[in-house]
């Protein structure tokens, strides 16, 4: 069975990875990415618009991690942070808010910092809340697997 993902960037960083068919979580760390498996759900969650930037607070992108590979990539300057390959769905933003009370993830007092993390598990509810609000029909995708 297949598990879903949340991974925590800004919007900017999401859309290089969405760009270039990877995920990138946790400043670049290989071992929460180890914890993926092929076919997995991966969804990213926005915070900000820009690292450090204007808040978002919306789940900016849905995909499939495509295979069992965790890879580095040498993005210059020293800095080479370890990747996943995902294959990203054509979604629609949705704000954090329209969701929020119907969500596990912040069903906990302390929710907000669960999200420091970088990239945490998902229940299957809250998997299909977030699919369906972006316009996936989660069965559909997990049938393809």
């Amino acid at each position: 069975m297949s598990q879903s993902w949340l991974g925590v960037v800004s919007r900017a960083h999401v859309q290089r990875g969405v760009a270039g068919g990877f995920a990138q979580v946790c400043h670049g760390k290989a071992q929460p990415l180890r914890r993926m498996k092929s076919g997995d759900i991966f969804f990213y969650y926005s915070p900000a618009v820009e690292m450090h930037g204007a808040p978002l607070k919306a789940f900016t992108a849905m995909g499939v991690v495509e295979d069992e590979e965790v890879f580095p990539f040498d993005m210059g300057g020293g800095f080479v942070p370890f990747r996943r390959r995902v294959k990203y769905l054509e979604v629609k933003e949705t704000p954090l808010e329209a969701l929020r009370s119907e969500l596990d993830l912040c069903a906990a007092p302390s929710w907000g910092m669960v999200l420091r993390r970088g990239l945490i598990p998902l229940t299957d509810k809250d998997s299909s809340t977030i699919a369906n609000a972006m316009g996936v029909d989660l069965a559909t995708q997990r049938m393809y697997r």
